[in-house]
């Protein structure tokens, strides 16, 4: 049971704020000192036990704001990519719990609608708020309600494709919908901030605006000059807007457009709010903020500080080592990254691919070493899958980075652009299986699913960080189609890597890690290791079991199956994707098949969501370790023993 903490005392305006309704009993002079303990504690908290924190330090006024002006929960604040939520998080009952945050049975790492009321959608990734806010005010006028509905976007998320389905779709809807955009200057370069203030001043200026209105009413009652009059006028508008601001764009979608704001500039922050509370129709907030404010190291690094692994020094932001006994294995990222430094050196016509992710994909170290051979396209994964195609109509290899659960935001474009088209594509799909603190969102565990049934896609699963190097140089030097390669967050097995060079695998054909005669253990990916050390528990009970790496989910080793079904009668299946669908199903799919008829049980993620925690608990949990791979060969012969003995 994980306890809530109680002693705030050393946040003189936070102590006292469990909901909004607290926050807004104080006086807006107070909101400086609210911010001012939101960030403290923020920092205090996620430097004990890491997290996502660089993008919550750039909203703490914005969260305070938005919670201040609005009536809220009734007013409704959609957030994009939830890691930026923090502050809400701390400002709407859960500032007790945040130390639990990402933590098995702990507050979830984004958004969740189970969680808080005051979490209106779930996000986990990005380019998503528009679109639910726009739902949402649908539903509103249809219920003859009246509350306002807020999208916070976050600039990364505007890189989106779906960020801007959704503009367009609210100017021609016309709904009274205000978004925020969340600048903090990774992706939207700011302009001239002083002027930009000051005509902000001028257009919410109620004095200001009423001579405008005037001007323009005088100017409608004096005939062709009148006209020729507001004409000019509108020009000149115009012109001062597409000088002095970037918000031609979005008025041409149908918004009203204000800004920039200073973004942690909590009082004007509120003074916005309550202007465009008034104002109709589809706004436009564009507010600037810094990522990592208020805390230096994260002002410095915003890459580095955008999440903590774990604990670090709130003085230096230096990471606190944890204590090892032992070398670690390299990272499966950064095999992969180095194996693609070696691969491009002497192929030409291999390029990476990346959604945003370089440094969470290993392409990072390509990008150092062969700059002009790394392409990040943003937040925008179907843009990648299909400018991957492309790219591999011309005769290159593109070799899309993306994580699992990322990729499946593109499975149209993985089927329409690049399988039908039979184009070699290659996927490297880090985060497959259960990646942990993230949750829900991110754990990788349909890959294997969704990809199966895909025509002229093959499907590789390294069974440890040496296969994963011989599996992506394989799959650069297939001519026939696209490949999937997916293999999970964290270190490797800690087998010895070749110095150089590369072992071509022959497609489809699978190998015998340990023999056996009583039961066989047939999986995909480092999940064999545990098997191997389960095959020796189980060895020792009198049941012989023996270990086959499938290293193919697709085209699936028909003569290793085949082999199997004659030698043995109790299989399992093992894999770290779900068991609907999966590689245990492509197996029983062979089995019927060919009329074979062993009794077989899979093992993998059950059909629901799998909630966060580390990996290592999740595994555990759901029966994937060493001991739950025992105890399903345990029950697996003793369920087909019983079977026998009714048939008989």
């Amino acid at each position: 049971m994980i306890e809530p903490i109680s002693d705030f005392e050393a946040y003189p305006y936070l102590k006292n704020i469990n909901v909004p309704e607290d926050l807004r009993k104080l006086q807006i002079s107070d909101l400086r000192g609210v911010s001012n303990d939101v960030r403290e504690f923020l920092v205090d908290t996620i430097s004990q036990i890491g997290g996502h924190f660089g993008a919550g330090l750039g909203t703490v006024e914005l969260s305070v704001a938005l919670h201040y002006a609005l009536d809220t929960p009734r007013d409704k604040v959609i957030w994009d990519v939830g890691h930026q939520a923090y502050p809400h998080k701390i400002l709407t009952g859960r500032k007790e719990l945040l130390h639990t945050i990402r933590q098995k049975e702990g507050l979830a790492p984004f958004l969740r609608r189970e969680e808080s009321e005051y979490d209106v959608f779930g996000a986990g990734h990005a380019s998503t708020s528009i679109s639910a806010a726009l739902g949402i005010a649908a539903a509103r006028d249809f219920q003859g309600e009246d509350y306002k509905v807020v999208a916070v976007i976050g600039d990364g998320s505007m890189t989106g494709g779906m960020a801007y389905e959704a503009l367009n779709n609210c100017g021609i809807l016309g709904k009274n919908v205000l978004v925020i955009l969340n600048d903090n200057r990774m992706s939207i370069a700011p302009n001239v901030w002083a002027l930009h203030n000051y005509f902000n001043t001028l257009i919410t200026n109620p004095t200001v605006r009423k001579f405008k209105d005037t001007v323009w009413d005088v100017a409608g009652k004096i005939g062709n000059n009148g006209d020729r009059l507001r004409f000019a006028g509108s020009k000149l508008v115009d012109g001062m807007k597409a000088v002095m601001t970037p918000g031609m764009m979005f008025e041409a979608l149908g918004f009203k457009y204000f800004g920039p704001v200073n973004g942690h500039n909590v009082v004007k922050l509120v003074e916005m709010l309550n202007f465009l509370k008034q104002e109709k129709g589809p706004l436009l907030l564009h507010v600037i903020s810094e990522k990592g404010k208020g805390y230096k190291p994260a002002e410095s690094h915003v890459q580095r500080y955008h999440a903590a692994g774990g604990a670090f020094d709130k003085i230096t932001g230096t990471a606190i080592a944890k204590p090892v006994t032992a070398p670690q294995p390299p990272e499966y990222m950064k095999v992969f990254g180095n194996a693609m430094v070696e691969i491009c050196k002497t192929n030409p016509k291999v390029v990476g691919i990346t959604a945003a992710m370089p440094d969470g994909t290993g392409l990072n170290i390509l990008q150092k070493e062969l700059p002009d051979r790394v392409f990040d396209v943003g937040i925008a994964e179907q843009h990648a899958v299909t400018f991957a195609a492309g790219m591999a109509t011309q005769g290159f290899t593109p070799v899309c980075a993306i994580y699992s659960t990322f990729s499946q935001r593109a499975f149209d474009q993985i089927i329409h652009d690049v399988s039908i088209q039979k184009l070699n594509v290659i996927f490297a799909m880090d985060r497959a299986g259960l990646v942990g603190a993230d949750g829900p969102t991110h754990h990788g565990v349909f890959d294997l699913s969704y990809l199966r049934l895909i025509p002229n896609m093959t499907i590789m699963v390294p069974k440890d960080e040496q296969e994963l190097r011989d599996m992506l140089f394989t799959a650069t030097e297939y001519r026939q189609g696209p490949i999937a390669l997916r293999f999970p967050r964290g270190a490797g097995v800690g087998v010895a890597l070749a110095a150089t060079g590369f072992q071509k695998l022959a497609i489809g054909e699978g190998e015998m890690l340990k023999d056996g005669n009583k039961v066989a253990i047939v999986g995909v990916g480092p999940m064999l290791s545990q098997a191997m050390k389960a095959a020796e528990d189980l060895d020792h009970e009198g049941i012989s079991t023996a270990v086959f790496n499938a290293r193919f989910v697709k085209p699936i080793d028909a003569a290793l199956l085949d082999g199997i079904a004659e030698r043995f009668t109790h299989v399992l299946t093992l894999e770290e994707n779900s068991v609907v669908g999966g590689f245990g199903a492509a197996v029983l799919e062979h089995f019927a098949r060919t009329d074979a008829h062993p009794h077989v049980r899979l093992l993998g993620v059950p059909d629901h969501f799998i909630e966060h925690g580390a990996p290592g608990e999740l595994q555990k949990e759901i029966g994937l370790d060493r001991v739950g791979i025992v105890n399903a060969v345990r029950e697996l012969v003793a369920v087909s023993v019983n079977e026998t003995i009714k048939v008989g």
